[in-house]
């Protein structure tokens, strides 16, 4: 049999990375896109820093950030992509959501909601927000993807209830994430000085809700060692690398419990007295544990709008020529204001 020319041993390839890579067949895509939201300074560039390796100091995150990491997956093969995503602000950028999820993202697509542990009171307002204001958009695509590519919804779904196994006790109760979702309690140093039941009521709390929505949930802090288990998290999320099977409920100990390896039971109820369940009103199990939630730490009422910096007025994107044109304009502006004033005041006494 006559040896092959390179001609055709090259075909040969391309026509297998077309039927590897073609969208009917279920198999994975070489690209994947894991995008952070969360508390605002809760610590998510610093997390996306650690996983790519970079050592650098990170900077605050005004809006919508991206960056990109590549991994080698074997000799003389390329390299597979991660795209990642940061929205700053906390909750005050929630239309730029829909910036990074699109039909074209969506079935490679992962979500890491990061939340500060050290702000009690701003949590359970933060991961609600988030969280719905991004199924709600989720949903929009996945509604759009499926009028024109039914199969591919299909694989999606499946692939989250995979988390959980056909005979856990709670598959009947969930309601999983639409896309694979992982929450991340940062500043876990400062957490673990609270009193015994603060901690308690956040622990079960956010066990509550990461395992209603088939998420992960894990604790971490500067710790080396804690920074290194998220990374790994983190990457399996990007490049697909083997699911941690390891899990610590221990509310005295840094939480890591990978999606599907908890249960209703073993959270228990809501840490509130049996006589006092019966007077707080809910529709729902999710509503009953966050007014369990809010009764010890009520949500402080803010403006979130109001504590976004003005981008242009901070120091780290000084410009002096720029700098020096904006400062005249708002003289400008200020110069008309006064002005418009002063002939509306005479219009109204000449009339």
């Amino acid at each position: 049999m006559p040896s092959e020319t390179l001609w055709e041993i090259a075909k040969a390839e391309v026509e297998k990375r077309g039927i590897n890579g073609s969208e009917g067949d279920g198999a994975e895509i070489a690209e994947k896109s894991v995008f952070f939201i969360g508390s605002k300074n809760g610590g998510k560039t610093t997390i996306i820093l650690r996983c790519l390796d970079r050592d650098e100091p990170p900077k605050p995150t005004l809006a919508l950030e991206y960056t990109y990491g590549r991994r080698a997956k074997g000799h003389n093969r390329p390299k597979d992509i991660a795209h990642f995503w940061e929205l700053g602000g906390g909750t005050s950028l929630l239309d730029l959501i829909s910036i990074p999820i699109t039909s074209d993202t969506l079935r490679m697509f992962s979500l890491v909601l990061v939340l500060d542990l050290s702000k009690p009171n701003d949590l359970w307002p933060t991961m609600e927000n988030l969280l719905q204001a991004t199924k709600s958009h989720v949903d929009k695509v996945i509604m759009k993807l499926g009028k024109t590519n039914a199969k591919a919804v299909s694989e999606m779904r499946q692939k989250i209830w995979n988390n959980m196994q056909k005979d856990h006790p709670d598959r009947e109760l969930i309601d999983p994430f639409p896309v694979p979702l992982v929450i991340i309690g940062s500043k876990y140093d400062v957490f673990q000085d609270f009193e015994s039941e603060k901690r308690k009521v956040i622990c079960k709390t956010l066990r509550f809700v990461a395992h209603y929505y088939g998420a992960s949930l894990m604790f971490t802090s500067k710790s080396e060692a804690l920074l290194l288990k998220i990374r790994g998290v983190i990457n399996q999320l990007a490049f697909g690398i083997d699911k941690s099977k390891s899990i610590c409920v221990d509310q005295n100990k840094p939480l890591f419990i990978t999606a599907g390896l908890d249960s209703f039971g073993q959270i228990g109820s809501p840490p509130v007295p049996e006589n006092d369940i019966g007077k707080l009103h809910a529709h729902s199990p999710m509503e009953l544990w966050k007014k369990v939630y809010e009764k010890l730490f009520p949500p402080k009422s803010i403006n979130t709008l109001k504590d976004m910096k003005d981008p242009a007025r901070d120091p780290q994107y000084a410009e002096s020529e720029v700098d020096e044109m904006r400062i005249q304009k708002d003289q400008e502006l200020e110069q008309y204001k006064r002005s418009s004033s002063k002939s509306w005041k005479q219009i109204e006494l000449d009339s």
